[in-house]
């Protein structure tokens, strides 16, 4: 029988007591790290991905009572509004939505050689999918008098030149979502934000990149503006989880960026090198 995670965070330091989230990408990744934290702090999710095998071992992992798991494709409507109404079956509530769901697309640089099917299928699961959570969580937290939304977006929401033209497009424009999303929703009491981390080690980023473990984040760190620490997927699901809880009750509409400053540096200039 599997413990609850909740048992490993004392009942008093627990953010998200009684709460019910849903996770898009949830099965693996940042996704999974955020579900776990999420459950060590009390609150029941559900695990929605396309990837069965994993997010039911995970939710296994966390408990019957703590997590369950629901195939969803998130450029589909019909699977998100499943995924959501789930929640609510299952768990009685939807508290929380975590847009997370994404993909890398093809590792193209070059406009010349982007293809308009790749750049299509970027912007339908980085920027559709989040489109779709976003609505559908609506659909249930006005009726209730609030509720939270979370994305993830990117450093590439912020600096140019990190990423394809089709992964940054979509991630720029999430922000945008989630602005406007935060200015409509604000009067129903829900908050809406993103996270715009640096590249950490996922199957996302390394997929992207061709380097893993150590390899990726000596990569990272090389480019890197803070020194001495390497972005690591817990500092991302921290966040998630702060931006979740009511230590963030009057945040709303921000992009949180989680990048060691590296989007507010020009290298060009470098008139602080040794």
């Amino acid at each position: 029988m599997a413990t609850s995670s909740s048992d490993q965070v004392p009942a008093a330091a627990r953010k998200l007591e009684g709460k019910v989230a849903v996770i898009t990408g949830g099965a693996s990744g940042i996704g999974a790290c955020t579900a776990r934290l999420f459950v060590q702090h009390g609150a029941r999710v559900v695990v929605a991905d396309i990837q069965d095998d994993l997010g039911a071992r995970l939710c296994a992992e966390l408990g019957a009572d703590a997590a369950s798991y629901v195939h969803c494709d998130v450029t589909s409507e019909p699977d998100v509004a499943a995924a959501v109404d789930h929640a609510v079956s299952r768990f009685g509530a939807l508290d929380i939505m975590f847009n997370n769901a994404g993909i890398g697309g093809a590792a193209c640089h070059s406009i010349r050689d982007s293809t308009k099917e790749d750049f299509e299928r970027v912007l339908s699961v980085n920027l559709v999918g989040p489109f779709l959570g976003t609505k559908h969580a609506a659909r249930v937290m006005v009726g209730r008098g609030g509720g939270c939304i979370v994305a993830t977006s990117s450093v590439s929401s912020a600096v140019a030149g990190a990423a394809s033209h089709a992964y940054t497009c979509a991630k720029r424009a999430l922000v945008g979502l989630t602005e406007n999303a935060a200015a409509e929703l604000g009067r129903h009491g829900i908050r809406v934000n993103c996270v715009s981390p640096a590249a950490a080690v996922t199957p996302l980023a390394t997929g992207y990149v061709g380097l893993e473990g150590d390899a990726f984040e000596e990569a990272m760190e090389a480019v890197a503006n803070l020194k001495g620490v390497r972005l690591k997927v817990p500092d991302i699901a921290n966040a998630v989880l702060f931006l979740a809880s009511d230590d963030a009750r009057y945040i709303s509409g921000h992009n949180l960026l989680i990048d060691g400053g590296f989007s507010v540096v020009n290298p060009s200039f470098g008139i602080f090198k040794d």
